[in-house]
């Protein structure tokens, strides 16, 4: 018979620490030595480098399967058994059925198996596959281990860091800051501080022309938005919403089902890993628990429905459920408030609907708010908010402006470095732009609290109730079916 051999090669990375004896150049020669020995004129190499033997989900493999459908191939060489696969219920499928239906002589050189021959190597495949399997389970068993093992000493063993983030250069499990993308997280954070829904973020960010992870790093996105640097919602909140910008290592929140399929589940979150402070934070952990709240306050603002002054704030006083504020079809409809548990179970008739005209309730709050604002010391108000909610300090200013002032100085360091030829031009170049983007951002913040202070609390008139102001001033609302309000302050008076 004459014979049209396939010489297939597997290397994954567990085979690569075995050594040269695994290795594709030493596997090449093997088989080619093989085929010289033999003189078979006609062989094509097949070769997956970096796969697992766990599943048959190869590039090559498949291009194999595809020739021997051809009539292309007849014959399949490896170097030993397990180069075919380390799943034994696979290998018995091509071994004792597609092989033989498809007249394919299947050769393993080191193990001294070729299914032509009545051989009793061949009797004990099955028991070498089951070998070869376990392997593989003890391999991953291994490699979970070492894996586990370091995330709980505080390393990072994910692959790409997260946006703001890059590995050190010497030790690939330390996170270090990478001063060219910290300051788009700070900007996003300072957004949602400012009580910035997420939708209005994504597009503050796409508006400003702000740069995604997959634009600066050069990375293929899943999208066409992704590629064209467009930011969404999603991204968005996984950042807002991610620990390891306080200096937090969050890991192990995804698991694979076994070492066979490579499908990657949710791992429950009393399984996560956290080790506290294993590297620079981006944010403070004070900031990112008021983004926290702020998110859940927001969080039942549909994205393409406007924001309310009092969205997420309000709440039924006799069932303590959320209000919602049904916005209405028409242009010029009425928005009104409604009962979410009423509306969810209004047959058992467990509250009442709460369908109150929004316009006037929110006319009345601000009208409540200003009472209370303007019979008090705004200056003691803040105090209480800074003492009971965790907000801005009496220092808050001042800190900014050391902040702002520390990187001046920075900047003018870097320069006289540049000019004494300590770092070249384009490193000073680039180092210096995020510099002064953060300087710049710093100035707004400082801007806008220089405008509270100086804020008339006796005016009413030049007193602006805005959404900052609300979320700053007000824990939540309560409104009653009898239209009663019951506003709850972050402060005591």
């Amino acid at each position: 018979m004459s014979y049209k051999v396939g010489l297939y090669i597997r290397l994954s990375k567990e085979d690569e620490k075995c050594g040269e004896s695994e290795s594709i150049t030493n596997q090449k020669s093997l088989l080619l030595r093989f085929v010289r020995e033999n003189c078979y004129a006609q062989f094509e190499f097949y070769v997956d480098d970096g796969y697992s033997g766990t599943n048959f989900d190869r590039p090559d493999f498949k291009r194999m399967i595809s020739d021997i459908e051809s009539g292309k191939i007849n014959m399949v060489v490896t170097k030993d058994l397990s180069r075919l696969g380390r799943d034994y219920i696979g290998c018995g499928e091509y071994l004792e059925k597609y092989f033989p239906a498809h007249n394919v002589r299947y050769i393993a050189l080191t193990d001294n198996i070729d299914t032509t021959l009545d051989s009793s190597q061949n009797d004990i495949v099955p028991f070498k596959a089951i070998m070869n399997d376990y392997y593989a389970k003890d391999i991953s068993k291994k490699i979970k281990t070492a894996l586990l093992t370091k995330q709980k000493d505080g390393k990072w063993v994910g692959g790409c860091p997260p946006l703001g983030y890059m590995v050190l250069e010497n030790d690939k499990n330390k996170l270090v800051i990478n001063p060219d993308e910290a300051w788009i997280i700070k900007k996003i954070f300072n957004l949602a501080l400012k009580g910035k829904t997420i939708y209005q973020i994504k597009e503050h960010l796409n508006k400003e022309k702000i740069p995604t992870a997959s634009i600066l790093r050069g990375a293929r996105g899943n999208s066409s938005m992704a590629l064209k640097g467009i930011w969404n919602a999603k991204t968005i909140l996984n950042i807002l919403t991610n620990r390891i910008y306080t200096g937090d290592l969050v890991q192990h929140k995804k698991i694979k089902l076994n070492y066979k399929i490579k499908k990657i589940v949710s791992n429950p979150k009393e399984n996560w890993i956290i080790v506290e402070d294993t590297h620079e934070a981006i944010i403070n952990k004070e900031d990112f628990r008021k983004v926290e709240e702020l998110l859940n306050k927001n969080k039942r603002i549909k994205k393409k429905k406007e924001e309310r002054l009092l969205d997420g704030l309000l709440y039924c006083y006799e069932c303590k459920h959320r209000l919602s504020i049904c916005t209405p079809r028409k242009k010029n409809g009425k928005s009104y408030l409604v009962c979410n548990y009423y509306r969810m179970y209004s047959k058992e008739k467990v509250c009442t609907s709460h369908a109150f005209n929004y316009d006037n309730i929110e006319s009345e709050i601000i009208k409540l708010i200003k009472e209370k604002i303007n019979s008090l010391d705004i200056k003691k108000i803040n105090l209480e908010i800074t003492k009971n909610s965790d907000k801005k300090d009496d220092n808050y200013i001042k800190k900014i402006e050391i902040e702002r002032d520390k990187k001046i100085k920075y900047l003018d360091k870097m320069y006289i470095d540049k000019l004494d030829n300590k770092i070249d031009t384009n490193m000073y170049d680039r180092i210096s732009n995020n510099i002064k983007l953060e300087i710049k951002e710093l100035e707004k913040i400082l801007e806008l609290e220089i405008d509270k202070k100086d804020l008339d609390s006796n005016s009413e008139k030049t007193l602006e109730i805005n959404r900052e102001l609300i979320l700053r001033l007000i824990d939540k609302i309560e409104i009653s079916k009898d239209k009663d309000i019951f506003i709850y302050y972050n402060f005591n008076h």
